[in-house]
């Protein structure tokens, strides 16, 4: 998407130094990557204590084992 934008000069050049990119488009699109980035890191803290997860990684890792042994078998390994 084109779009026509007054950045102020000092925050561009502040951008560009941050993200390491040369081109201002690069440099603007890194830094709103990176934003998005955060705030979907935000809302998923924001989320702790608010869901109660009940895994047990143990029992998943034993299921896992056994599979991966029957597989065995079946291929004759």
């Amino acid at each position: 998407m084109r779009a026509t934008l007054n950045i102020p000069d000092e925050l561009m050049k502040q951008v560009q130094a941050a993200s390491g990119e040369k081109s201002k488009t690069r440099a603007i699109v890194r830094a709103m990557e990176t934003y998005v980035q955060q705030k979907k890191m935000d809302a998923l803290r924001n989320l702790r204590g608010k869901i109660a997860i009940d895994f047990d990684w143990q029992v998943a890792e034993e299921r896992e084992m056994t599979v991966q042994e029957e597989r065995e078998k079946y291929l004759g390994r």
